[in-house]
């Protein structure tokens, strides 16, 4: 192991222990989950500190708006954290880069530890209460109908939260679709001959210096960090960023929610729109008595996201929701 990770808190594993846990963890951009440990990031060096999973109390997400930007309002330039509580009381935040990586990085840890909570403390006092106030309303629907209809997204909602991992998949993918749309072609291959160029300074920086032509550690050091700062981005054209990869991205994983759902009778949605918080959102429309049944419910949910935009302030809980599933509606035009 070339960078041992520095261990957080009072628990540490055994060299050997660290050494194969840390080789087969599960990576989520620059912080990773094992076995035994969760490895977290310093602000240069991946997987630079790790802390056991028996010492990890409270695991995360905190936006913070960019520079210039912290009005309250939007849900874009936004800035990822992972946090993670620890021992007593200790916090470690660690910053990312792509927002998705750390809900990948919570849904894996919420499968896995169930016993560590994915919330802060004022979220979850927060989620609570508004659980709280939902079966109040349930509890007080007169329409029959209503319940029922719920009773039955709440059934399908349980269902789709059996495979995590195919409402995950239509969710990332129908963003990255969506964000490839809206991005400028030329960007990306601009951004390819830039780096091409850094790397074609960076061998020619190795090459001046080996035979002290001059001038070679200005090209080493342009060469690199054109490399490192195009080679971190999502803009470059590769295997795995074009259309043609993204278009079947998200057609695979349609289809995989297609064939789940199909198992079940009547199922409420179709699959380009079968996410749980899809359904947890009708649920409060029709608690709210804004619907009167099921059909009606998805169309006031339609309307509802179509009003959210950058000029919307929303909370926390919310933004995590719409960010979620209104790509999918975008994608779909609404339909």
């Amino acid at each position: 192991m070339i960078w041992k990770p520095q261990q957080l808190g009072k628990k540490g594993l055994s060299p050997e222990e660290l050494v194969q846990d840390k080789k087969n963890c599960r990576k989520f951009g620059p912080c990773g989950v094992g076995k035994k440990a969760l490895y977290l990031n310093s602000f240069y060096f991946e997987r630079r500190y790790y802390i056991p999973l028996s010492s990890v109390k409270r695991a995360y997400k905190r936006i913070a708006m960019s520079k210039g930007g912290f009005t309250g309002k939007g849900m874009f330039a936004t800035i990822p954290y992972l946090v993670v509580e620890y021992d007593d009381g200790k916090e470690k935040q660690c910053n990312f880069k792509v927002e998705e990586q750390v809900d990948q990085l919570l849904h894996y840890l919420g499968e896995k530890h169930p016993e560590i909570k994915l919330h802060s403390k004022q979220a979850e006092r927060k989620l609570l209460e508004k659980k709280r106030l939902l079966e109040e309303k349930k509890e007080k629907l007169a329409i029959a109908e209503a319940k029922q209809d719920i009773q039955m997204l709440e059934r399908c909602q349980a269902y789709l939260e059996k495979r995590p991992s195919l409402s995950n998949d239509l969710s990332d993918a129908a963003k990255r679709k969506r964000a490839y749309d809206q991005s400028n072609p030329s960007y990306r291959w601009v951004a390819l001959f830039i780096t091409l160029l850094g790397a074609a300074a960076f061998l020619y920086g190795v090459y001046a210096l080996m035979t002290h032509a001059g001038f070679g550690m200005y090209f080493l050091l342009f060469g690199l960090a054109a490399i490192f700062l195009f080679a971190s981005v999502s803009v470059i054209p590769t295997s795995r960023n074009n259309k043609r990869y993204i278009e079947q991205h998200l057609d695979e994983a349609i289809g995989a929610l297609d064939r789940y759902i199909k198992n079940y009778p009547d199922f409420p949605v179709p699959a380009y729109y079968a996410h749980p918080v899809v359904l947890k959102r009708m649920i409060d429309i029709l608690a709210d008595g804004r619907a009167k049944n099921i059909q009606e419910s998805l169309e006031v949910l339609k309307l509802d996201l179509k009003a959210l935009n950058s000029s919307v302030a929303v909370e926390q809980e919310e933004y995590d929701e719409v960010i979620a599933i209104k790509p999918m509606f975008l994608l779909m035009d609404y339909k």
